[in-house]
């Protein structure tokens, strides 16, 4: 290295000494700012201020205390996963284990605030807590508890997730046999508490109902993927299209191919955002009166779309984490008119006892970013008619206003019950939206379908509502959208189309945004595939082997995904309408010498809960100490488990199990979930094939707590490692040279998250080590 090197480098280790020691300087100063010399944001806006006394949102009298709960902190939120049978587990060892913990803890000699139940979340399942990072960090107990958080929150059996943010999904009041759409789903908390509500039984594997949930942005649906996959159901659909103009669906109904109508629609729009200060300190600063000005043009396009594609007697729920009632009340009635009385809110203020909220407003007036007011349309000035739009003013009609309800509108203030601010509304539709009962087109006009071209956002939303699909044009006058039938229409002539073979929509029809992803490919039923499967683990002749797809074409079939089959239905008959990112869950994966064991596939922990009903061999009932020996060691031999299962493994031949815990109910204290594990039967010993965060669960619900240093250690932490010596008792899960694209992955070069989420391979992921670690988070 040269001198000048020499000295450049010297010159700049100095500056960051330098700035070292003023930012530690400026950390030390009180009231200069936070730690590290940051400049502490000034939580005051006076046009905010202005506007919101102006329109009288918040109730007479509560003005400070609504300015005081906006500078404080938000506290943290989680929510217990109603969706596993083992939620009143979690519950349990929460409350009797980690929070009586913390009931006599002092940290800085100031007593720790113990985590309450939200009132109005059913059964306990909602907790807040004023708990901040800085604080976990001081105290073996909260570090304790922290862990807890994270590793279930991986294992998708805690939800970390604003309070407020919980109330669409429960007024939405979703039940199993729903189809349900979320418009705009990322990053998919409300998502997962939908699919939660499908699976209410745990005994229905496959519930009538599915979600498709829908995202605009490309790499926020891997993230939405993400979060879906760790709930493992086969009834979720992520797809990626502009919901101001999302394509209509069609299924095939008895050979005929109908439109596809929702019975619960969640539209949760893009807003401003004035309701999230207390997390996103960053809106003191940036709030204008013309951030909500600029959505709400968007915002009532994506609810109109909502409402076009909404059952009759469904129900769709409208929020935003704004107060604007330009964001709120005034979409909210701008679509009631235009409705004609299709749509009405429904009086949901009994469905959440215990939820404080203010009715919605009546009355507004619009203001410009320079604090011009405006109180209707015939007072704007020509020259702001492209900013202010008619819809955002109040209808004039007293009588048609008061014929909306709009104080049926729920707006929750955060000084309530110390949460961010939002808005909900709940409607209802009663019959087809007028602009789609129109006269049917000639019959040679119906010769050529036509597939969707979706607009770019630039475009103006006119011919959206009403010729986004072929299907919509062809109502005949006062037949309500759920009677509108298309006949099914043969597939391309040129034979492009394959049976069974779902790919993404040609770019000539539709503009691809992100990862181009690969097909998806149905097992045709003839397949030689299946038989050896369905031998080795005597599936109920019950299985719906039509479910089962996998995401390639060509050569060898490495994993094998299941989705219901109203899913497949879809699937189906809208590839080349929308862009499907992900659907299925992973239920096998190929061995590389699997052949030797009878059958080439191996259970996939991902799904085993989806299939097992359906499996009637290969099963091994452990009890709880045999579970614990499962997961705490690593290929323990048959003897030391209990003679139960020694017995039932000992004759068995070699291959893929099931593990299956049944609880005691004689004996209250030890687990009271059922617990169903995949596991390998080697030579001598058997293994088990979890996720390090799933298998951490299970060992803390059994009151085993595992150290964190020693989650990566050899035999005791990584209990489904293959032994270097014991090859044989391993599945041999694939080799790197032949990868799989799993459900949403994209082609090798683009992996299946996307920006924001982590890669979760699962225990089924093969590049050395661990496979029950492989490719988790750290």
């Amino acid at each position: 290295m040269g001198r000048r090197s020499w000295g450049r480098r010297l010159q700049q280790q100095q500056q960051q000494q330098q700035r070292a020691g003023s930012a530690e300087d400026g950390g030390k100063r009180n009231g200069a700012g936070w730690e590290g010399g940051y400049p502490e944001i000034v939580k005051e806006n006076k046009l905010f201020e202005h506007y919101y006394q102006e329109l009288k949102i918040v109730p007479e009298g509560e003005w400070d205390q609504f300015m005081g709960a906006l500078r404080e902190p938000l506290p943290a939120t989680l929510r217990i996963t109603g969706y596993k049978s083992h939620a009143k587990e979690i519950l349990h060892c929460l409350k009797n284990k980690y929070f009586k913990e913390l009931e006599d803890l002092e940290v800085d000699g100031q007593k720790v605030e113990v985590p309450q139940p939200l009132s109005w979340y059913p059964e306990e399942l909602a907790w807040h807590t004023n708990l901040s990072r800085k604080i976990l960090r001081k105290s073996p107990q909260l570090e304790k508890f922290h862990q807890f958080l994270v590793s279930e929150t991986e294992s998708g059996n805690i939800s970390r997730q604003e309070a407020v943010s919980m109330i669409p999904p429960l007024l939405l009041n979703a039940h199993p046999h729903h189809k349900i759409l979320d418009m705009c789903a990322a990053p998919g908390s409300k998502t997962t508490q939908l699919i939660e509500m499908l699976h209410a039984d745990m005994n229905v594997p496959f519930p009538e109902g599915f979600v498709i949930a829908n995202d605009v942005d490309n790499r926020r649906c891997y993230l939405l993927v993400h979060q879906a996959k760790r709930l493992g159901s086969p009834c979720i659909m992520v797809v990626n299209h502009d919901a101001s103009c999302i394509p209509r669906l069609q299924v095939d109904v008895n050979g005929r191919k109908e439109i596809l109508f929702y019975d619960r629609i969640l539209c949760d729009v893009p807003c401003s955002g004035d309701g999230t200060m207390r997390k996103n300190v960053d809106v003191w600063k940036k709030w204008s009166a013309l951030n909500s000005l600029q959505l709400h043009g968007l915002q009532l396009r994506i609810a109109t779309r909502g409402a076009e594609q909404l059952v009759e007697g469904g129900r769709m729920v409208y929020s935003t984490c704004s107060l604007n009632p330009i964001e709120d009340e005034a979409v909210i009635a701008s679509l009631l008119e235009k409705s004609e009385g299709a749509l009405e809110l429904a009086d949901v203020s009994s469905e959440l006892p215990g939820l404080k909220w203010v009715p919605g407003l009546s009355q507004w007036k619009v203001m410009t970013k320079d604090g011009q007011w405006f109180t209707s349309w015939d007072d704007v000035p020509h020259n702001r008619h492209t900013q202010i739009r008619p819809t955002m003013f109040p209808p004039k009609d007293p009588e048609k206003l008061q014929a909306m309800h709009l104080e049926r509108c729920l707006r929750i203030l955060p000084h309530h019950q110390n949460t961010g601010g939002f808005f909900v509304a709940v409607l209802v539709k009663k019959a087809s939206m007028p602009w789609n009962k129109r006269p049917p087109k000639l019959q040679g006009e119906l010769a050529e379908p036509r597939a969707p071209v979706p607009p770019s956002p630039a475009e103006p939303m006119a011919g959206c509502t009403s010729d986004t699909s072929e299907l919509e044009s062809k109502l005949a006058p006062g037949i309500s959208d759920t009677g509108a039938v298309e006949r099914a229409e043969n597939m391309d002539s040129s034979g492009s189309k394959r049976d069974g073979v779902c790919g993404p929509p040609p770019s000539k029809k539709m503009k691809l945004f992100g990862f181009k992803e690969d097909p998806f490919v149905f097992i045709p039923e003839d397949d030689p595939l299946f038989p050896p499967i369905q031998k080795f683990y005597a599936l109920d002749p019950s299985f719906p082997k039509t479910n089962l797809l996998t995401r390639t074409t060509e050569g060898k079939k490495r994993q094998l995904y299941m989705v219901s089959k109203e899913l497949r239905n879809v699937l189906l008959n809208n590839s080349e309408r929308m862009k499907v990112i992900n659907t299925g869950i992973k239920v096998w994966c190929r061995n590389n010498s699997g052949e030797e064991f009878d059958c080439a596939f191996r259970l996939a922990q991902e799904g085993i809960y989806t299939l097992y009903p359906f499996i009637n061999s290969r099963i091994i009932t452990v009890s709880i100490e045999d579970v614990q020996v499962l997961l705490t060691q690593e290929n323990p031999f048959f003897r030391k488990l209990s003679s139960e299962a020694y017995s039932q493994v000992k004759d068995m031949a070699k291959g893929s199990v099931v593990l299956k815990y049944e609880p005691d109910p004689t004996k209250p204290d030890t687990l009271q979930c059922p617990i169903v594990l995949c596991g390998w039967r080697g030579k001598a010993s058997v293994r088990t094939f979890v996720p390090r965060n799933e298998r951490l669960h299970y060992l803390r619900m059994m009151g085993l707590e595992v150290p964190v240093g020693k989650k990566r250690e050899g035999a005791a932490a990584a209990p489904g490692a293959a032994s270097p010596a014991e090859p044989e008792d391993g599945p041999g899960a694939g080799s790197p040279a032949e990868p799989e694209h799993g459900p949403g992955a994209g082609s090798p070069a683009e992996p299946e998250v996307g920006a924001g989420a982590e890669q979760e391979a699962g225990p089924d992921a093969s590049s050395g080590g661990d496979p029950a670690e492989a490719g988790l988070p750290r």
